[in-house]
């Protein structure tokens, strides 16, 4: 609990900057982030693919994605794309912590605290996260935040020419 409330401290969600490019190709260029995200993010990663994802995150308002800085470094990244018309309460979250940091509770502590803006916002009363069935540690990380496990879709997803299961987890925030 003691290493939790450190990380707390000093971990803070940042406005990415076209500064932040380096450390992000630093990072996301990794197999096994890859193997855990979208077939959108990119693979090998390079700086271009930095330069456009700050590009266009870093300039949204209200700002939706987050860079996770821990002790003056860069250590992954987190958001949420709002939904739309008749699904406009619902948000879905997403996020990635570089390998090295793995296992540090950051994940856990970004999303309290993407959360916590989230709250602040009171347009989001359903907030869902898809997962990878292999992807056990981020499915913990959503647990400790007090999401549940809604359902599984199964085969839904053909993820490095395999074809894998959709964990989708859910929690419920107060709007009023």
């Amino acid at each position: 609990m003691q290493l939790l409330t450190i990380i707390m401290q000093e971990l803070i969600l940042k406005k990415w900057q076209k500064t932040d490019a380096a450390a992000l190709v630093f990072i996301a260029n990794n197999r096994n982030i890859f193997d855990q995200v979208r077939d959108s993010f990119p693979q090998p990663y390079t700086v271009n693919d930095a330069l456009k994802w700050i590009e266009i995150h870093g300039t949204k308002h209200p700002c939706q994605n987050y860079a996770i800085w821990l002790d003056e470094q860069l250590v992954g990244s987190i958001g949420f794309v709002p939904q739309e018309y008749e699904r406009r309460h619902v948000a879905e979250i997403g996020y990635f912590i570089g390998e090295p940091f793995w296992g540090k509770q950051i994940a856990t502590t970004a999303i309290q605290q993407l959360l916590t803006i989230m709250q602040q916002e009171k347009k989001y009363s359903r907030i869902e996260a898809y997962v990878y069935g292999k992807n056990t540690a981020s499915m913990k990380v959503l647990k400790k935040n007090q999401f549940f496990l809604e359902g599984i879709q199964h085969k839904a997803a053909i993820k490095n020419n395999k074809i894998q299961d959709i964990y989708i987890w859910v929690r419920f925030l107060e709007t009023a």
